[in-house]
């Protein structure tokens, strides 16, 4: 076993004449002084505080420290400045910068009630996992776990803040829709293998609109990817349609999504849809003498050719009509490339090309926000027990994702950061460290002098004290 070390300095490789010498003797130092960017983001959103409102508390209010307001917002911010575990929280209540965020008015800790609580302005992980962890009908009664979640508050408030940033309604939204894996390596409930993904898994849905998401729904692994859409989209639609009468709405997916109950339902409540059509035999042979004239122009340039059709088709049991199809016939270096899409949207409005080209290709995007969300934000750490609480824990990514997209479209707008992923503008503008003393009447929080993205911070401090905070509507 190895001693316990209390060493005070830790001496490093002399520079010249000079000894390098580092001490932990910087008194109140974080590392997160750009987090005030977030906790700015949320006076002009209030994201967080709409997400606090669909938790019920039924705690004595005079024997509680923390709010349920404080708890949300300490759990979201922490895992948008890149904190992924409660684990971390027990280091992170000592940090005055990130009780400032919260809205601690002690942010020092220091008139805590019991002593041993005092330095620590936060809550530690025991208290953050009654989040999670409170059953679905606790009551004032219940012994310790007492912080209920309306889930179907929960779920509106995505599309909330969604119709919230729009000033005034589009004239046409286009909603992708997408399944992905989320690997899970313990005994959680809902654990299932996966033969497409080779690993056990949950299969979460997902519905973007652009950059901003509307859905997020933990599921089990063990149905059909597109299981639950129909709900998903009543809700979503009539949400939207409530505030945006006549906005036009359009569905896009891949071939998972291809599904009767789908396309029926969009064409009896007119909305349109751009949907990826599994290949098969008599597909590939409706377009097999464009699929030979890809080929002629290949052999001629070596370049990569496409040729496209525009047909009806009609499958033999499972739909209910015909539908357009386009066909691609491209013909590549390895062979050829067959790939089909079914739409509702006519062909005056889109041709061919630009209907698979603009229109469904554009979905690509959509994984880019679904990885960014995983990665940067830890939607994949979902190692509770119950998929009740793993649902929770993919929502307050969601939550984190939702912000931090806030801030890239309210304060970095007209930045060259405007367009950065999440851990990248975590790293450049979040993680800048800083001194923080508090005073009677200030908190002053002194960031190093040689940050070098200062004047990007200072653009994102002006476009957001400068935006109003957004009218809850909703």
């Amino acid at each position: 076993m190895l001693a316990e070390c209390n060493q005070e300095s830790f001496g490093f490789h002399a520079l010249g004449r000079r000894d390098v010498v580092a001490q932990f003797d910087g008194g109140r130092i974080s590392s997160d002084a750009g987090g005030l960017l977030l906790r700015e983001t949320e006076r002009v959103t209030g994201i967080i505080r709409q997400f606090a409102a669909c938790f019920t508390d039924h705690r004595d209010p005079d024997l509680i420290e923390h709010t349920v307001e404080e708890l949300v917002a300490q759990r979201v911010y922490a895992l948008a400045l890149g904190y992924e575990d409660l684990n971390d929280h027990d280091d992170l209540r000592y940090d005055p910068l990130l009780a400032v965020m919260v809205g601690k008015k002690d942010p020092l800790g220091t008139q805590r009630v019991r002593d041993r609580d005092k330095g620590k302005a936060l809550a530690g992980k025991s208290t953050l996992n009654r989040l999670e962890l409170t059953p679905v009908r606790a009551t004032a009664q219940s012994r310790y776990k007492k912080i209920t979640l309306d889930r179907q508050a929960m779920r509106r408030l995505f599309t909330d803040v969604f119709l919230q940033s729009h000033k005034r309604p589009p004239k046409r939204i286009v909603l992708d829709l997408d399944a992905t894996d989320d690997r899970i390596h313990g005994h959680q409930s809902g654990r299932f293998f996966h033969g497409y993904y080779k690993s056990y898994c949950y299969l979460p849905l997902y519905i973007f609109c652009g950059a901003h998401l509307l859905c997020a729904r933990m599921r089990p692994s063990n149905i059909d990817a597109s299981a639950g859409s129909v709900k998903e989209l009543q809700r979503l639609v009539g949400q939207i349609r409530q505030r945006w009468p006549t906005v036009r709405i359009v569905i896009r997916a891949d071939s998972g999504f291809c599904r009767e109950a789908i396309m029926a339902w969009c064409e009896a409540n007119e909305v349109d849809f751009v949907l990826g059509l599994a290949k098969n035999k008599r597909l590939t042979q409706e377009i097999a003498g464009e699929l030979a004239q890809a080929k002629c122009q290949y052999d001629a340039t070596q370049q990569a050719a496409r040729v496209f059709k525009d047909f009806r088709y009609r499958t033999q049991t499972s739909w209910s009509r015909s539908r357009r199809v386009i066909g691609k016939a491209e013909h590549l270096a390895k062979g050829a490339n067959p790939r089909f899409v079914v739409t509702s949207l006519s062909a005056e409005a889109f041709d061919a090309r630009s209907l698979y080209e603009k229109e469904y290709c554009a979905r690509g995007e959509m994984e880019n926000r679904i990885k960014e969300q995983q990665l940067c934000l830890f939607a994949d750490r979902t190692s509770a027990a119950t998929m009740r609480a793993n649902e929770l824990r993919l929502w307050f990514s969601s939550v984190a994702y939702t912000l931090m997209t806030a801030l890239r479209r309210v304060g970095l707008k007209d930045t060259s950061m405007a367009r950065a992923r999440c851990d990248t503008i975590r790293l450049k503008l979040l993680k800048i460290g800083a001194q923080v003393r508090v005073t009677i009447r200030k908190v002053w929080v002194s960031m190093a002098e040689s940050c070098p993205y200062r004047r990007i911070f200072q653009q994102v401090h002006d476009s957001l004290v400068a935006t109003r905070p957004m009218i809850l509507r909703c």
